[in-house]
């Protein structure tokens, strides 16, 4: 039986994953107590089982594992051993999940807010209109942007923000007494990443809502976690208080983490400019994202794109790929003018500009192995034969710090940040000139994004690449970048050297920004909250 105020209690767990035929143990004996009202942080490195942890607290093990062992007790009763009915009435309701990839969750068929309704009318709520009233209200709450129709949206029409926002609305629809949040500010910029944090410590005080919050960014689990438990390799490191773990570790590893800010390296400039764009508007139907973007990128060089959700900066990317085409404008890559869609640029040019999707879930084929999806652009760009592909597999995954047994596994058996860096070795792949880099980083722990931005400088000094960086991270802006562009409302709001824009903007919009970056310390928020006249 449960003791009083112990709802969930998780016990010597263990899962196992499968691997060329073979079953190995991933999760090695966690144990941890979680009291109603209380959030748990789980924080470590890709690969260390935050995730499947979290799945395990709502009885559930991803294709390609199980449970070996242990026990998950919801208010004493063992989810493991719960059928598919009994566990099919807790989920959603009395336990939800706010899963690290909105845009995989929604389905893109139906509007926000009948998926919302759905979460309801399957544990028999039937009451459409007051499923909708409660979506309006909780998306009011959570910031999102003219919650009375935003509900009428399909999941395309929304930015990847906004997208995370709408699940953590359909995770609260049920008034649940656990939430386990799956790395749910990833996708968000500053601004909408403190709006988020309070809504999530809102809800978590104001109902006695218990939460197991999955991160890999320390300063936010700093200001909503009680405890904090460190993970690495499926096995507990160290678990302890928030305040006494940050400041006093117990850890060599956990001392790592803490101090894995990227470097500041110093700025760069370049005469020459590989991409040039002029005047540039774009729209999605009759709704204006772009207008009149100019920008001019430095060949060789790092231009970083930065602004809140829904502030085109993704859109920009998808014009300048020729995924979207534009209303008005010119680009001229190289010199040369760049047709504004797809199907009008040669393979030679399409070879040239690679993106790095923000979202690896839907950015990789489920179906394909690693060796497939990496195979693929070494032969269409490269013209490699079978024998041939192999070898460079196995070069790139080496390149991006992923061990090359992975090439036969699919993206479903890679963790998040695993799966981010296939992406990053499929551009690679194609050998570009110019790499679009769309949040690239933002699903990775501290000690892999900083590899992955070593990785990237590297790559850039020895073949001369240049990037353009988009990111809602200004610890990573003031690593790789040497040129800012800062973006609000579909429009470049300042632009300039990368240690001008950080250190002495000049928009008002800006400031915001810098001043909303999380810090270390857990009173932060508590502080911006009192600021804005709030109440902690």
């Amino acid at each position: 039986m449960a003791k009083p105020g112990i709802l969930l209690d998780v016990r010597d767990l263990r899962i196992e994953g499968e691997s060329g035929g073979r079953w190995q143990e991933i999760v090695k004996g966690v144990s941890f107590r979680l009291d109603r009202g209380e959030v748990l942080g789980l924080i470590g490195e890709s690969g260390a089982g935050k995730s499947t942890i979290g799945l395990a607290a709502l009885g559930y093990a991803r294709p390609g594992c199980r449970f070996s062992g242990g026990q998950v007790l919801f208010e004493g009763r063992d989810l493991l051993r719960m059928s598919e009915k009994e566990l099919r009435r807790l989920r959603g309701m009395r336990i939800a999940y706010v899963a690290q990839s909105a845009a995989a969750y929604f389905n893109p068929a139906h509007r926000l807010i009948d998926q919302f309704i759905e979460v309801l009318a399957v544990h028999g709520f039937s009451d459409r209109a007051a499923a909708a009233t409660k979506a309006r209200e909780l998306y009011r709450r959570l910031g999102l942007p003219d919650a009375e129709q935003f509900g009428q949206r399909y999941p395309h029409q929304v930015s990847g923000g906004q997208l995370q926002r709408a699940m953590i609305a359909m995770a609260m629809a049920g008034d649940p007494d656990l939430i386990v949040f799956d790395e749910p500010t990833t996708a968000l910029d500053v601004t909408t990443q403190v709006g988020v944090l309070m809504a999530v410590r809102s809800a978590v005080r104001g109902s006695k809502t218990a939460a197991l919050y999955i991160t890999h960014d320390l300063a936010v689990v700093a200001q909503v976690a009680d405890r904090i438990m460190v993970l690495r390799h499926g096995e507990t490191v160290e678990e302890a208080g928030t305040r006494a773990l940050l400041d006093t570790p117990g850890q060599d590893y956990t001392r790592r983490l803490l101090a894995a800010d990227p470097a500041i390296r110093p700025q760069r400039t370049a005469d020459a400019h590989l991409l040039e764009i002029a005047g540039l508007s774009a729209s999605y139907g009759a709704r204006r994202v772009l207008d009149s973007i100019s920008i001019r990128v430095p060949k060789g060089r790092t231009m970083a794109i930065v602004g809140e959700s829904g502030s085109g900066k993704s859109t920009l990317a998808r014009v300048i790929t020729g995924l979207l085409v534009p209303d008005t404008g010119t680009l001229r890559f190289d010199g040369a003018t760049l047709s504004g869609g797809i199907n009008q640029r040669d393979r030679e040019t399409l070879r040239r500009i690679q993106l790095i999707h923000q979202i690896p879930d839907t950015a990789l084929n489920p179906r394909q192995k690693i060796s497939e999806i990496l195979g693929r652009p070494l032969g269409f760009y490269g013209g490699l034969k079978s024998e041939a592909v192999a070898g460079q597999v196995a070069r790139l995954l080496e390149q991006v710090e992923l061990s090359p047994t992975l090439a036969e596994r699919f993206p479903g058996e890679l963790s998040g940040g695993q799966k981010q860096r296939i992406c990053i070795a499929r551009a690679i792949a194609a050998d570009p000139d110019l790499i679009i880099c769309d949040e690239v980083t933002s699903g990775l722990d501290p000690l892999v994004a900083e590899g992955i931005l070593d990785l990237l400088s590297t790559l850039q000094k020895q073949s001369g690449k240049t990037y353009l960086f988009i990111t809602h991270d200004l610890k990573i802006v003031a690593a790789i970048a040497d040129t800012v562009v800062v973006m609000k409302d579909g429009e470049v709001v300042e632009q300039n050297e990368r240690d001008a824009v950080l250190q002495n903007p000049s928009s008002d919009y800006t400031e915001c920004l810098i001043a909303s970056v999380p810090q270390m310390h857990g009173g932060w928020l508590d502080a911006l909250i009192a600021r804005q006249g709030g109440t902690p």
